[in-house]
């Protein structure tokens, strides 16, 4: 409402000067058919300025934001790997049981091109996701997650986030998983429990794997010197 007040206070100003300026046009030069002629060309290409400043200029403005935003969002993602996402990733890549069907398809290498990403993505999202409780080392995975929970949750607060829905899924599953350790006794798991904790860990698993192929992506393309290094400690080279 203060804004409106603001817009309407400006417009009733520029109005008034702009009366202002015709009446002291008028009363110099005493020619109002010229002024009146004037007025009207002026006012004939007011659609064209419209449509300058919001077909043209505005998409450059937005393009221009849009950039800027997916550059802050990379920076994001690219902390949040080097804290917490590598290691998250290996975790869930060495205890996948069907890990042979994409190990060898995501071997990134320097010579990989869009088209190679394309295919890692499809792959990743039609893989059987296939976690085995039983073989885990659940308390180990609970102190790391503890450990990272102030990292995620400080992540999620950046407003940034609302444009990078996949990224944002992936902290929250993230969170979940955590408080479903801290919640139950590990080491007297339910049949239910180990189902639910299985369906947890292959969601975490499946958004943090494509979240690391868009990384990936954007790091060949944008920062070649640490996608070198990104592809030496690639999780698939060590299983």
């Amino acid at each position: 409402m203060k804004k409106m007040k603001w817009q309407i206070k400006l417009g009733s100003m520029l109005l008034i000067l702009s009366a202002v300026l015709y009446y002291i046009n008028y009363v110099i030069f005493h020619d109002l058919h010229h002024m009146f002629l004037f007025f009207l060309e002026d006012l004939a290409f007011i659609p064209i300025e419209v449509l300058v400043v919001t077909m043209i200029i505005d998409r450059v403005i937005e393009k221009r934001e849009k950039q800027h935003l997916i550059q802050k969002l990379n920076i994001i993602i690219g902390v949040f790997f080097t804290e917490a996402g590598t290691e998250i990733l290996k975790f869930c890549a060495s205890n996948d049981e069907n890990v042979g069907d994409i190990k060898d398809e995501l071997i990134i290498t320097n010579s990989w091109s869009d088209s190679d990403f394309n295919k890692a993505t499809k792959l990743i999202n039609n893989h059987k996701y296939s976690i085995k409780i039983e073989d885990v080392d659940l308390e180990k995975v609970k102190s790391f997650l503890v450990s990272k929970k102030d990292f995620t949750m400080r992540l999620l607060e950046n407003p940034n986030l609302i444009e990078h829905e996949t990224f944002t899924e992936l902290l929250n599953s993230i969170l979940h998983l955590e408080q479903e350790l801290i919640s139950r006794d590990i080491s007297t798991l339910s049949k239910d429990d180990i189902d639910h904790m299985e369906i947890d860990i292959k969601r975490v698993y499946k958004y943090i794997l494509i979240e690391w192929v868009y990384y990936m992506r954007h790091l060949k393309k944008k920062y070649p010197y640490l996608f070198v290094t990104a592809i030496d400690n690639n999780p698939f080279k060590k299983i």
